[in-house]
């Protein structure tokens, strides 16, 4: 089997397992929504912060261009 058709496999069985475990996926939703909800209000509360972690993100995402 080559590397390719290997991954092909792999893929299509995570995505039958996704389907068979709504209550996985439920869970996991659930906390991505938490996630996101708890980022929007430290954004609220130190918008400062915000924006030196969006440069931050700005120069490194450059410097792995430049490498």
């Amino acid at each position: 089997m080559t590397w390719i058709a290997a991954r092909i496999t792999l893929s299509l069985m995570a995505l039958r397992l996704q389907r068979l475990d709504p209550e996985r996926r439920r869970r996991r939703l659930a906390l991505l929504v938490e996630l996101a909800d708890a980022k929007s209000f430290r954004e609220r509360l130190h918008p400062r912060r915000l924006r030196a972690d969006r440069l931050r993100e700005l120069i490194a995402s450059r410097r792995r261009l430049a490498d």
